[in-house]
């Protein structure tokens, strides 16, 4: 198949399951249901705590994050650059969601989880594999990263970047409750890159 046709069958299959979801959740949503952003601290926004930061070479806060990085495209993770951890953190963790995915989907859409990276670790390569950090499930029902794909309109991506004061004791392949539950209690910094992506 030619790549340009597997794209558009890739894009297809990826909205339809946003609406398939959306679907589940308004039919069987009896107001319980999956954690919300006010009670899971890897799903709230990361509001800047201490003096730690994140940029990307590829990005601007704010601004448009490159095609290349999306989900039907070459769907790897930008580089990420990483200053001020405090001096007091064991551990870092990453978070990507789509908190605009909330009306198409009915929940915020969990692209990218990644927990135990070392405290001193300045740099995310683009199309990071590291061995030294635990990944956890997104939303497309994949381990690792999972690109932006709005099905609707341009939504706003963050990058979440958390200090904690521990290791944490979770298996590869986790969920973002998972991970919620465990760091709760442990954020000693955070901070947040945010970025846009179109359909």
């Amino acid at each position: 198949m030619e790549k340009g046709s597997s794209t558009v069958t890739r894009r297809k299959l990826s909205a339809a399951l946003v609406i398939a979801i959306a679907g589940c959740i308004d039919e069987f949503d009896d107001g319980g249901g999956d954690e919300t952003e006010e009670d899971n601290p890897a799903l709230s926004e990361a509001i800047q705590e201490g003096d730690v930061r994140l940029t990307s070479p590829a990005f601007d806060d704010g601004e448009e994050i490159p095609d290349e990085y999306g989900y039907d495209a070459e769907n790897v993770n930008p580089s990420l650059e990483i200053d001020n951890v405090s001096d007091d953190a064991e551990s870092l963790v990453f978070v990507m969601d789509d908190p605009d995915a909330v009306e198409p989907a009915g929940q915020i859409w969990v692209h990218w989880l990644v927990w135990n990276v070392p405290p001193e670790t300045s740099t995310i390569p683009e199309d990071w594999d590291s061995d030294e950090a635990v990944e956890g499930k997104n939303d497309f029902d994949e381990i690792g990263y999972g690109g932006p794909s709005p099905p609707d309109e341009p939504h706003t991506y963050r990058f979440k970047l958390y200090a904690l004061d521990a290791v944490l004791d979770l298996e590869e392949g986790a969920t973002v409750d998972d991970l919620g539950e465990a760091m709760d209690e442990r954020v000693v910094a955070r901070t947040q890159l945010t970025g846009t992506y179109a359909p």
